[in-house]
């Protein structure tokens, strides 16, 4: 039986602070979640995810079931011991890969396949599938199989995605068997009628907790918040609140505002391997000639590993040298400033302050 629990500790208008009971471990909320596609959060170590302060990382179900195989996980004692990450682990349903195959995929009512990205070959991919992998995994929270429609897409293609995710969501639901627990997600587009009607037939089927799913796919900014927020109030007080795949500082500082617990994004790690670092004075591209001999921190804020023992003149040097430790420093620094500034939102509700603290963190600097 499952150990999942949730409870609010403290709220500041709609932003909330509460904390996630899971079999492995206990996640502070607001949180962020490091992803970890294929069991590895690309170029760290769980040691080193622990700590930059991480609670609780995501995987992927599709990416682990074509390799190396979720029966060859589970005879290896689960993800938790395959990856040696000992704290909870949430794993997407798969869909969302497989509906970003263009070209390769036929969506039926029974399921979604497509083309191995690996081979070729053709895999399918039902509610019940996807929940046998995920409870195969031994994940602590499996999401639901939805169909999330790209952008742009017709009023009547986002209609018909709310209805299909609403019956594999029922489907998802009586099919899991996991040591975890199922989360619903609520689809809809930008349409505020849609995305309220999802939200009412997702909470009448009573998930543990509730994301938000559709706002990842090239939406603006305002209208990420705008939705995030809506939702929200329309989801259950009482259960954890996660906004899929958004992820720049600024979206989840305006999400928390509206209510929400729970963020993924590869942000973080994919802008660390491509030089681009976030600092408590905003984005820095390491790259530039500027940097080639400053014997500065990255960010005097910040007392991660990278910033208190290399300088920007070392990390420069690294990355226009192709070394591999530029992408583990930055990767360090990026994720070490994500789960700092949650860490600072959590205070933030707690003392009463969140309002300061968000209007400081959006001005322009």
């Amino acid at each position: 039986m499952s150990e999942f629990g949730f409870e609010l500790t403290g709220r500041d208008g709609a932003a909330r602070r509460g904390r996630m009971t899971t079999a492995h471990g206990t996640v502070e909320t607001p949180a962020f979640m490091p992803v970890g596609t294929q069991g590895a959060v690309k170029a760290v170590t769980s040691d080193e995810l622990v700590a930059c302060g991480a609670h609780i990382v995501l995987a992927n179900t599709y990416h682990l079931h074509v390799r190396p195989g979720h029966e060859l996980i589970r005879e290896l004692g689960g993800l938790h011991r395959f990856m040696n990450w000992g704290g909870p682990i949430l794993t997407d349903s798969g869909g969302f890969q497989a509906f970003s195959l263009k070209g390769r995929t036929t969506l039926e009512e029974e399921g979604v396949t497509f083309q191995s990205h690996l081979d070729g070959s053709r895999l399918r991919l039902t509610p019940e599938s996807s929940m046998d992998i995920q409870a195969a995994l031994g994940s602590d929270v499996a999401m639901v199989l939805d169909e999330c429609p790209p952008l742009p897409a017709g009023r009547e293609a986002v209609e018909a995605a709310v209805a299909r995710t609403t019956r594999w969501a029922r489907r998802s639901r009586d099919a899991y068997r996991g040591p975890g627990v199922p989360f619903g997600i609520v689809q809809g587009g930008t349409d505020e009628t849609l995305r309220e009607r999802s939200a009412e037939e997702i909470v009448a089927l009573d998930f543990p907790g509730y994301a938000i799913g559709g706002v990842s796919v090239g939406e603006p900014p305002e209208a990420i918040a705008r939705v995030a927020r809506f939702t929200a109030a329309r989801l259950p007080d009482a259960r954890p609140r996660y906004l899929m795949g958004v992820g720049r500082p600024e979206d989840l500082v305006e999400a928390v505002s509206g209510g929400i617990d729970l963020f993924d994004c590869v942000m973080p790690t994919r802008n660390a391997r491509n030089g681009t670092l976030f600092t408590s004075e905003g984005k820095l591209n390491i790259k530039r000639e500027q940097y080639r001999s400053d014997p500065g921190p990255l960010d005097p804020a910040c007392f991660c590993e990278t910033c208190t023992q290399y300088s920007r003149a070392y990390l420069r040097h690294l990355f226009v040298s192709n070394e591999i430790l530029a992408s583990r420093l930055n990767t360090i620094h990026n994720l070490s400033f994500y789960l700092g500034l949650m860490s600072a939102m959590r205070e933030a509700i707690a003392s009463g302050t969140f309002a300061a603290f968000r209007e400081s963190f959006l001005a322009p600097r």
